[in-house]
């Protein structure tokens, strides 16, 4: 199993450096961060200041690019996949997300869309549509990129312990603003961590060696930078290295990446979802799966 590389670990302590960043504007924290970042991860850093520079540029194309929602896609998914419906574990999840939710706020974390910095937790029905795939397709290896808070990785790891089986890589370039970094992956507990790598730094960077370090995929998750470039080429890396598997995308609506990687699949391989609280979409593709 790859080991850890390098790179500051989730809910890391703060630094002198950090504690005075955090203390500066909002705006001046993003600087100071980009520029802590380009001392010690230059090709990250140059990453990222391009991944917003694009997200700026491209709120046009968001507007004019509509996605055909599938409003029944839970069962559909199911039947697509052979399993029986209603699903059963789907009872687990709701016993689960409100522990989820306590947990978080218990250590001072309020869940939700905006609430890390500007970016969004999960929301409820990516994370039932992660916990359904998961439980029921039990897969050994589960890569995703972008970790925040780790509420999706919770879920994944909550559901690979159940399965008592399989592995969660994690892909993720912290926030620029440090005083958000004791936040990351606040929603694992220990006791999951056995089963989680947590690797820092952009997925265009880290992904390719990490795909073709454990030599294939089972279920990818994306939820990292949104913009077309990014999710492109993640799930273009992804599809390659999996022959048999589920893709989900989170916020496929911010761009058309999703909808050309889905119209290269067979008919009936993708299903757009609308998130429960009805302000994003996320897809599925399904490659090779019946």
């Amino acid at each position: 199993m790859p080991t850890r590389p390098d790179a500051d670990a989730p809910q890391r302590t703060p630094d002198r450096l950090d504690r005075l960043i955090a203390d500066l504007p909002p705006r001046l924290r993003w600087a100071a961060g980009v520029a802590r970042l380009t001392l010690r991860e230059p090709a990250d850093s140059f990453d990222r200041v391009v991944a917003r520079v694009r997200n700026l540029r491209a709120a046009e194309e968001r507007q004019r690019h509509e996605y055909a929602i599938d409003g029944d896609w839970h069962r559909r998914l199911h039947e697509r996949l052979g399993l029986d419906w209603p699903c059963g574990p789907t009872s687990e999840f709701d016993r689960l997300w409100p522990q989820i939710v306590t947990e978080a706020n218990a250590k001072g974390v309020s869940l939700g869309r905006g609430t890390y910095g500007g970016w969004d937790d999960a929301d409820p029905g990516l994370a039932r549509a992660v916990w359904c795939l998961v439980v029921h397709l039990r897969p050994e290896t589960v890569v995703e990129t972008g970790v925040a808070r780790g509420v999706t990785s919770r879920v994944i790891l909550e559901a690979l312990e159940r399965a008592g089986r399989g592995h969660l890589w994690s892909i993720d370039l912290p926030a620029m603003d440090p005083s958000l970094h004791h936040e990351i992956g606040v929603a694992v507990p220990d006791r999951l961590r056995a089963r989680w790598t947590y690797i820092a730094g952009t997925s265009r960077r880290r992904l390719p060696g990490l795909l073709s370090e454990i030599g294939h995929i089972d279920f990818f998750v994306h939820d990292s930078s949104h913009t077309e470039r990014n999710v492109s080429f993640e799930l273009g890396q992804v599809s390659r290295a999996m022959e048999q598997g589920v893709i989900l995308a989170d916020d496929i609506d911010q761009s058309a990446a999703f909808g050309t990687f889905a119209a290269g699949l067979p008919h009936g391989a993708s299903l757009v979802v609308e998130a429960d609280d009805r302000s994003a979409l996320f897809g599925i593709a399904l490659k090779r799966t019946t």
